[in-house]
C-alpha cells in the first residue's frame, strides 16, 4: 500500500472539498477505524448541516484543496463575463458535463457552468434539471468568492449578479 502526501491544513482553516463545495476543518482527530488508527480533518459544511471526516493522508488525493486565490476568483469572474459556450449535444450529455465540472472543484469550471446555464429575463425559461444545475453552480460560486472575499456571501453574490447583468447587458 503506497503512503499518500499529508496535506497541509490545520484547524480553522476553509477548504474546499469538490463535492461539496466550501467547507471549515473544525478539528483534526485520531480515529480508530476496522483496527487502524487514522487522523482526520473534521470538516464542517455549515450552510449545508453537515460534517464530514476525511482521511489527512487521502485528503489531497479526492482533491481537497485550500481556497482559490483572488487571481483565481477574477480569472472565474472573466469567465461568467464571457459568452455562454452551449454544445449542441444531447440535453443528458451537457448535464452529465456539467455536473463533473461541479464537482471538479474547480473554481474556472464551475464559472463555465454558470455562465453557460445563466438566463437573463428576455430569455426563455429554465427546465427544471437546468434550474438546479445552475443553482448548485451557482452556490458552489457564491460561497467560494465569499470565502476568499472574508466571509462576506451577500457581497459575493452581489458581485456575481452584476457581472451576469453587466454580460446581458
Amino acid at each position: 500500500m503506497t503512503k499518500s502526501k499529508k496535506a497541509d491544513f490545520r484547524a480553522n482553516e476553509f477548504v474546499v472539498y469538490p463535492a461539496h463545495g466550501v467547507g471549515q476543518i473544525i478539528s483534526i482527530e485520531k480515529q480508530e477505524v476496522a483496527g487502524f488508527e487514522l487522523e482526520l480533518f473534521v470538516i464542517s459544511f455549515e450552510k449545508d448541516k453537515m460534517t464530514l471526516r476525511v482521511p489527512t493522508n487521502k485528503a489531497t488525493e479526492i482533491g481537497m484543496r485550500g481556497l482559490s486565490s483572488p487571481d483565481v476568483v477574477s480569472q472565474a469572474m472573466k469567465t461568467l463575463k464571457g459568452k455562454a459556450k452551449v454544445k449542441r449535444a444531447m440535453w443528458s450529455r451537457r448535464a452529465q458535463e456539467y455536473e463533473q465540472k461541479i464537482n471538479s472543484g474547480d473554481l474556472i469550471a464551475i464559472a463555465e457552468v454558470v455562465r453557460d446555464l445563466h438566463r437573463s429575463d428576455d430569455q426563455r425559461e429554465q427546465s427544471y434539471s437546468e434550474r438546479q444545475l445552475y443553482e448548485a453552480a451557482l452556490e458552489r460560486l457564491t460561497r467560494e468568492v465569499g470565502a476568499v472575499g472574508g466571509g462576506d456571501e451577500m457581497a459575493a453574490a452581489k458581485q456575481i449578479d452584476d457581472v451576469l447583468v453587466s454580460r446581458a447587458a
